[in-house]
């Protein structure tokens, strides 16, 4: 069942695209949301490139976005960082290392706080016995996003949660997530679109960061069978929620209750 729906926030990588190929049939699904005057948000917890880089990924794939719709894990972490004054290590890809430009630099004093993200080239002995020792010194250490894997062309792939988990381990403390499945992160992905929490709904091919999460900060949750999802992830969700073969149908679905409401 589908309440009144005023506002669809959508999950990118897995639901609209996977890699450089979109789903089938996406690009037109969201032209026909957008048509229906339904308000629409991108929000991701992709931290292998910057907003810059994905928006132009999206647009190379045919998708209508603009910047401005998007919200990203790398966006609420810049923003916690600033808030907070930090100093951090970052531990990104280095094609997402300028959504952090005009932070303190390491030569302004030792860093304080530790930022992981999705960075496969970067996760070394090295670099991870730095943030760990960091940490055990006293710095924040912070989780971009807590993601367990996610879909690449030639199948699934470890996410950040995984070497998150590992500092978490090898330190004993816990650390802060920024993106889904954070509640403050789908608050904040909501502000500026004048809609309840309720009137809003989640698409994505995360079970967990993605519907599971939404639920829980009282967003509507629509899971897709495309992407990371996996057989059975659907009887990990409460009986009511919405599942759907792909983003063509979900739009299907939510638009055919917006003319029932």
């Amino acid at each position: 069942m589908l309440n009144r729906i005023r506002a669809v926030l959508i999950d990118l990588s897995g639901t609209l695209h996977i890699d450089d190929t979109a789903i089938p049939g996406a690009v037109e699904a969201l032209k026909r949301l957008r048509s229906s005057g339904i308000k629409v948000r991108f929000v991701t917890n992709t931290t292998k490139e910057s907003s810059r880089s994905l928006h132009a990924r999206l647009s190379s794939l045919g998708f209508e976005v603009d910047r401005k719709e998007m919200f990203s894990s790398l966006a609420a972490a810049r923003l916690l960082a600033e808030e907070r004054g930090l100093r951090p290590l970052l531990l990104v890809d280095q094609a997402a290392e300028e959504e952090f430009e005009g932070l303190p630099a390491p030569e302004q004093g030792p860093p304080n706080a530790v930022l992981v993200g999705l960075a496969p080239k970067r996760f070394d002995y090295q670099s991870l016995n730095q943030a760990f020792r960091l940490v055990l010194d006293g710095a924040q250490l912070i989780a971009i996003n807590k993601s367990r894997y996610y879909q690449t062309k030639d199948g699934l792939s470890l996410g950040a949660g995984s070497f998150v988990a590992a500092i978490e381990f090898a330190t004993g403390k816990e650390a802060e997530v920024v993106g889904k499945p954070a509640r403050s992160f789908f608050e904040a992905s909501l502000k500026g679109l004048g809609v309840a929490a309720e009137e809003a709904i989640m698409i994505g091919d995360d079970v967990k960061d993605d519907v599971i999460g939404a639920i829980d900060a009282g967003i509507q949750g629509l899971l897709v069978k495309t992407g990371k999802y996996r057989p059975g992830d659907e009887k990990k969700l409460a009986e009511g929620v919405v599942v759907a073969e792909n983003f063509p149908e979900a739009v299907d679905r939510i638009l055919r209750a917006k003319e029932s409401n």
